[in-house]
């Protein structure tokens, strides 16, 4: 049976792995120092990690706290808010970017109001952020309650008998032992952001994110064009992916 069980298992790792490994291949060095050069490559690279971690510290400041609320307390509605926080990973992505269109256009309500504060949406990089926000959150906030689940509310309540305050409970005793899911979390909400196209292309084709641009290049110039940028962008999302559990692992 566990042969039989490996020998599936090998092949939808393979299924993963030679892709990648095939691409990676491709692309000789030269080419690849090339890209990097590229500054609209660079600009690229960089907005779509700076914007996902935005993104991701915006989930954070809300989600965590949320995350609590749903792992201690029992209100009417729960249910239907812990199902309303899972529908971004069912949507297709390109519909919620329209969603999020509809709420945030200039022509919006929303987006009107906003925009008298200057803040803009449409084209502009707070429109990456709320786009990769929406699709993302689940991760993070699904995990840290799962942290908050796995915590002994009696730890809290035993904190609360020797003086402390229910804010000094959370920070003290809650929140450092569903630390490592929630920093779980945030890692993968901020690599899904990376790799957001779907939400993102609908509201802010530009600036470009690396999804956009390698999408831009591909349908402008071809295969052979696209191909040292899609590698690029594998290689530094791998790796630092990779450095990032890294670090997850220590912090357990």
């Amino acid at each position: 049976m566990r042969i039989a069980f490996a020998l599936l298992g090998a092949l939808l790792v393979l299924f993963v792995a030679v892709p990648l490994l095939w691409i990676t291949l491709s692309a000789p060095p030269a080419l690849l120092w090339q890209t990097l050069l590229d500054e609209e490559v660079q600009d690229a690279i960089l907005l779509t990690f700076a914007a996902s971690l935005a993104a991701t510290v915006l989930a954070f400041v809300t989600g965590v706290p949320l995350a609590y609320l749903l792992a201690r307390t029992d209100f009417p509605g729960k249910h239907l808010v812990e199902g309303i926080m899972d529908v971004p990973v069912v949507v297709p992505h390109t519909a919620a970017g329209i969603a999020l269109l509809m709420m945030f256009g200039r022509r919006a309500l929303l987006g009107r109001a906003l925009g008298t504060l200057g803040l803009r949406f449409v084209s502009a990089v707070p429109g990456i952020v709320i786009a990769m926000l929406f699709v993302s959150l689940s991760f993070l906030v699904s995990a840290a309650r799962e942290g908050f689940e796995a915590v002994d509310p009696r730890l809290e309540r035993i904190a609360r008998t020797l003086g402390a305050s229910p804010w000094t409970a959370f920070w003290r005793v809650a929140f450092p032992l569903a630390w490592r899911n929630i920093l779980s979390g945030m890692i993968l909400m901020w690599a899904r952001g990376l790799s957001e196209f779907g939400a993102v292309v609908i509201l802010t084709y530009h600036p470009m994110v690396a999804p956009v641009l390698l999408y831009e290049r591909f349908e402008s110039f071809g295969l052979d064009y696209a191909r040292p940028v899609a590698t690029l962008i594998i290689l530094i999302c791998l790796a630092t992916f990779v450095a990032l559990r890294l670090v997850s692992r220590r912090e357990r």
